[in-house]
Parts: structure tokens; C-alpha cells; sequence
């Protein structure tokens, strides 16, 4: 049984407009202490699906799936009792900014101190003991004087790193980690992920791990999926994935790449947006910036299909050997990604 489960993820928001689809027939699996990377760009539905499944997805928003399993426990089925019990326990979520998910108004022994005396029951003593532990394993120096902190006399560095601990308090069997270097200098970008590396390894957790930064993925995930305008556009392990791209989308994200356009001038781009509310295309979401987009593929959406040890959604997958036939028999469009 994987540790994680969601099939047929669906989140919407209805809006005066229609209904926004963030997230739209959404399939992951994780292993026990496996680390899965989640990529794509701003708006793609990274977050918001694993908001879903922390169940923090306000009013009016709407969650569906198939299933949504988490160590066996259906968490659709679950009480909000019972879900309150395993988020923050066994399953755990550091967020991208640390300084808007801290409390202004409470130390941060006192916020650190309340997650071990809600889910493992421990009295003041023993929280303050374990907190300090804690502070000293995620790297913060004199942890024993920062419990009377406030988040704002503390770095981001810092704060991160306490939200880590929080996280990690419980020993829980999944962290979810949103853009966890996102508001961090270079240096401490890389302090955080080998902090995180080492934890998920010492503590055998599965992590899922969510960026922009196709580079992190590279070095710290075994599989990744790479999300488009709330749909996994292409899913497999990260050595196959970053030597042969199979989903256009991935081709170019890997292009964009500063290292790939070595002596090259200009990086390159991604014309156009992911799509909103009004333009959401019929076929495949990626067709109107795709630069092998066909007459069939503006007006079929694409299902995600088994391909090369992993998934993709694509009518003419890049390693296809029939895919140039295809797509001349579909009316190719073919242009170049612009630089």
C-alpha cells in the first residue's frame, strides 16, 4: 500500500465568471520515504493539491476525488476530528513564506510547545525539553534562549527552519515542503535543502516537494511530476525524465534552463501564460504556447497515459517513434521555442 493515494483529484472555486479548475484529474502516488518533486509554473495547481489533501481548501472551494489516501486512512471519509488528529501528526506541510505562517503575536516556543502538547499530549517539561531538541536538530544556535523569540526578531533563515521544526515535531511520515527556499538567499537556499535531505533520510519520511527550480529537483527527488494549468502533464523517475523529456511542456521547462543556453545569448522562453478562467483551451491546456501543437490536438484533450516507465499527456509523446507521421497527418504546427 503506497503512503499516498490520490486518484482523480478534482478542486474548483465557482466564481461570478464560472468555475475555476485548479485542479483538474489530479493522480499521485508515494512510497514509504520516497521523495517526489512537483514542478511546473506559477498557477499550475501545485500547492493547491496538497492543500486538498491538508484539507485546507476554504469556502467556496470544492474538493473531489476518487480517492485521497493517506497510510490507508481515507481522508474524504475522515471526521474533521479525525483529520485534525493525522495533519500536523503524521502528515506535515512547511510553507513557502515562513514569517506569514509564524504567528506574529506568539513566541516561537510557544507555537513549537503547542504541537507537542495537542498531538503527543506531552506536559510543559517535556514539550520545552523536546522543543529545545528540536530547534538544536534543525541547526538554530543557543536554541534553548530562542524559545522566547518573536518571528520577527528571528532572519528568514531562521524562521524557516523553526517552521521545519514544527513540522517535523511529531515525526510525522510525510512532509510536504511548498517552495521552502522561495523568500531565502542563495546560501541558505542550500543550508535548508541539505537540511532537508538529511531529515528525510535519518527519519525514512516520504517527502513531496514542490518548486520552481528544476535544478533542486534534480538533486533531491526520485520521481517527478510536472504539473500545467491544474493537470500532471507528464510523470517518471528523474534521471529518465531530465535525459529525455517526453511532454513538450518538460522539454521546454528544461530548456529554459540558464545551464542549457550556455553561449547560446539569450535563455530560452515560454511565449504566452497558463491559461485562467476564460481561456481555457478545449484541447490540450498546453496547445496554444506548445510548438508541435496540431488542428487534433487544439481540439482533443489528451488523456495521461502510460509511456516509457512513466506518464504522460500527450497525443505525440517526444520519444514516440510514430510522432512525426502522426502529427503530419493531424495538421502540425510546428515553430520554434522563442529565445
Amino acid at each position: 500500500m503506497p503512503l499516498l493515494d490520490i486518484r482523480d483529484l478534482h478542486v474548483e472555486f465557482p466564481t461570478q465568471g464560472g468555475t475555476l479548475h485548479a485542479v483538474d484529474g489530479v493522480s499521485l502516488r508515494l512510497e514509504q520515504g520516497e521523495v517526489l518533486g512537483i514542478v511546473g509554473e506559477s498557477g499550475s495547481g501545485k500547492s493547491v493539491t496538497m492543500m486538498a489533501l491538508m484539507g485546507l481548501i476554504g469556502w467556496p472551494g470544492r474538493v473531489r476525488a476518487q480517492h485521497l489516501r493517506f497510510d490507508g486512512h481515507d481522508l474524504l471519509g475522515l471526521s474533521d476530528k479525525a483529520r485534525r488528529g493525522l495533519v500536523g501528526k503524521d502528515v506535515a506541510m512547511i510553507f513557502q513564506e515562513p514569517t506569514t505562517s509564524l504567528n506574529p503575536c506568539f513566541t516561537i516556543g510557544w507555537q513549537l510547545m503547542e504541537t507537542l502538547r495537542l498531538h503527543l499530549h506531552l506536559d510543559k517539561r517535556e514539550a520545552k525539553k523536546r522543543a529545545i531538541g528540536l530547534l538544536e536538530q534543525v541547526g538554530i544556535p543557543a536554541a534553548s534562549s530562542r524559545l522566547g523569540s518573536y518571528p520577527h526578531q528571528l532572519s528568514g533563515g531562521m524562521n524557516q527552519r523553526v517552521m521545519i521544526a514544527m513540522a517535523i515535531a511529531c515525526n510525522p511520515k510525510l512532509l510536504i515542503a511548498d517552495e521552502p527556499t522561495t523568500a531565502l538567499d542563495v546560501t541558505i537556499q542550500a543550508q535548508i535543502l541539505d537540511l532537508l535531505r538529511s531529515l528525510q533520510k535519518e527519519r525514512g519520511m516520504g517527502l513531496v516537494l514542490i518548486t520552481h527550480n528544476m535544478g533542486v529537483v534534480s538533486e533531491m527527488a526520485q520521481r517527478v511530476a510536472v504539473m500545467y494549468a491544474g493537470q500532471v502533464m507528464e510523470e517518471r523517475g528523474v534521471a529518465e525524465l531530465f535525459a529525455a523529456p517526453q511532454h513538450p511542456y518538460t522539454a521546454a521547462l528544461l530548456a529554459a534552463l540558464p545551464e542549457r543556453a550556455a553561449g547560446e545569448g539569450r535563455l530560452a522562453t515560454i511565449s504566452g501564460v497558463v491559461p485562467g478562467l476564460h481561456d481555457r483551451p478545449a484541447g490540450c491546456l498546453f496547445a496554444p504556447r506548445c510548438s508541435y501543437a496540431t488542428a487534433h490536438s487544439r481540439a482533443v484533450r489528451p488523456e495521461l497515459r502510460d509511456w516509457m516507465g512513466g506518464q504522460v499527456r500527450c497525443h505525440y509523446a517526444l520519444g514516440d517513434p510514430q510522432r512525426d507521421a502522426a502529427m503530419a497527418r493531424d495538421g502540425a504546427r510546428v515553430v520554434e521555442f522563442v529565445r
